[in-house]
């Protein structure tokens, strides 16, 4: 039994989210899950991740990492060779795309393959302009304005 979620409540009350309650409501018409290629997802430090994906197979050639604003594409794209008949076939080859969404301001450090395992560093870095500040509560009262003194004459 599946049951979509109504977000128009949390319209009401919230601002700038929008994007937000896109990304749930997209996750929620998601219909088959790939689980190929398998993948973690892991949280380094306070504002770093990894992602770390098996591409037994796969070349560096064969690999494309792209960040397009918001969404982190990697793409495996094999040319199928003729070896034989196979008579079973676990390893997997087949061509893949796999998007991550990912949150304002993280972006891709460095992505790298070896033992067949690709790993791409990612780092979330929030301008200064975006960071919390303190507001000071004043008095209510306005500060004086500032006066510019004129050149006293001496005579």
């Amino acid at each position: 039994m599946r049951t979509e979620l109504d977000f128009a409540p949390l319209y009401r009350s919230s601002i700038g989210f929008d994007r937000v309650f896109n990304l749930l409501n997209n996750a929620q018409r998601l219909q088959a899950v790939d689980l190929w290629p398998p993948y973690d997802i892991v949280k380094v430090g306070d504002d770093d991740y990894a992602i770390t994906m098996a591409v037994a197979g796969f070349s560096q050639s064969d690999l494309d990492v792209t960040q397009e604003r918001n969404v982190l594409i990697i793409k495996g794209t094999k040319a199928e060779k003729k070896e034989g008949e196979y008579l079973h076939r676990g390893i997997g080859g087949q061509s893949f795309e796999r998007r991550f969404e990912l949150a304002d301001h993280v972006h891709v450090e460095t992505a790298s393959l070896s033992d067949g395992l690709l790993r791409i560093v990612l780092k979330q870095e929030v301008p200064e302009a975006m960071k919390p500040r303190r507001i000071e509560i004043g008095n209510g009262t306005a500060a004086p304005p500032l006066q510019i003194e004129s050149d006293k004459q001496v005579a």
